[in-house]
């Protein structure tokens, strides 16, 4: 494997599960949480975690599309980017849902694992982003989620 792509893969799992020095990486700061800490607001207008997790999924999935060319629309749930997580919430709804993230990370790993270092510099189908920037974007992308899981989470705490 590329050298190039090693390291990106090391960054995205870093971000969503592998140990990592900032700190919680995006499936940290989901694990043990209860239903009703996953679907807590702090503010009618605002998300809960469970919703953020599932958005987090959303983009890898799109990405993954994105690098190896998948039909659009082909993501498991309707829609695109934020989906409601507010009624007839049930633990197996919260399983499945976990599943759905962790399908989607294994998805992209997948696909970024077929590229090569000359993939990189290419810009991504249907856009104008290159490749390498999409990677290591939506490694950003969980950390930040994770940080704003973190912030809720201790948010609720003090309510």
């Amino acid at each position: 494997m590329d050298r190039e792509i090693a390291l990106l893969l090391r960054i995205l799992d870093q971000a969503y599960d592998h140990r990592a020095w900032h700190g919680t990486n995006l499936r940290g700061s989901l694990r043990g949480l209860s239903l009703e800490e996953a679907a807590w607001r702090p503010d009618p207008a605002r998300h809960n975690i469970w919703e953020i997790m599932v958005h987090a999924a959303y983009w890898k999935y799109a990405v993954q599309r994105r690098l190896t060319g998948a039909k659009r629309g082909s993501f498991a749930l309707e829609g695109s980017n934020w989906f409601p997580r507010e009624k007839n919430l049930t633990k197996e709804l919260w399983q499945n849902d976990l599943r759905l993230l962790e399908g989607s990370h294994r998805s992209l790993h997948d696909a970024i694992h077929g590229l090569t270092s000359r993939d990189l510099s290419r810009t991504a189908p249907g856009g104008s982003v290159k490749v390498e920037a999409l990677v290591y974007g939506v490694a950003c992308h969980d950390v930040y989620h994770a940080g704003q899981i973190q912030l809720l989470k201790r948010l609720q705490r003090e309510t």
